[in-house]
């Protein structure tokens, strides 16, 4: 991401400019980011999950969303865009009549880049575990077949499972399925199980 000029900002004009904006941006403590744009691998995972969410979702209570559809974290006032948004239930936006901007997700998925890997799981998770409705967090590598899943077990414990390669299935309890990972990650052009950051739960180091 990259901050734009050091001015001020109100969140009614950020949204308003976004609204109209054909590029995407967050916006944080009275500044905005713009956002970078996705690779090949990046783009064909989308086009992935968006297929498989999209299939899953149908007939429940749940609805997904992709990331064109904003993010409000009410604690700290970030506003972002998740690769994919999940909601069951109600869903709840800042403005009812606008129906852009979300408050209460059930499960983000991020798909990492190289850019935001970091921030995805640092700075902009802290973000996201205020979120009182939020109850999965994925993170899905571009770099290899492998994706995170951190699950609430309490107002303040996470819990994290790795699932790697593509024998492996992601369990998604919100929509009470498992999703494999040789459908995420169909004819992505990927090195299997390359520079992994940690040794996968359940798998001798």
């Amino acid at each position: 991401m990259t901050a734009q000029p050091n001015i001020y900002v109100t969140e009614e004009a950020y949204l308003q400019h976004e609204r109209v904006s054909t590029t995407k941006h967050e916006y944080y403590g009275g500044r905005v980011y713009a956002m970078a744009g996705a690779s090949e691998e990046h783009n064909l995972i989308a086009m992935n999950l968006a297929a498989i969410l999209r299939a899953l979702v149908r007939g429940s209570n749940c609805r997904a969303y992709p990331s064109d559809m904003r993010v409000k974290v009410t604690h700290t006032g970030l506003n972002t865009y998740p690769d994919f948004t999940i909601v069951c239930g109600q869903a709840q936006f800042v403005h009812p009549e606008k129906r852009d901007t979300l408050l209460n997700p059930t499960v983000i998925i991020e798909i990492l880049s190289p850019s935001t890997e970091s921030y995805d799981r640092g700075e902009k998770f802290q973000h996201y575990r205020t979120i009182e409705t939020l109850q999965e967090y994925i993170l899905v590598s571009q770099r290899t077949y492998h994706i995170e899943r951190f699950i609430r077990q309490d107002t303040s414990e996470w819990v994290l499972s790795d699932f790697v390669g593509m024998e492996a299935s992601l369990p998604l309890k919100a929509l009470d399925a498992h999703i494999p990972l040789a459908e995420i990650y169909e004819q992505v052009p990927l090195v299997p199980n390359i520079g992994l950051l940690r040794t996968p739960a359940g798998q001798p180091s």
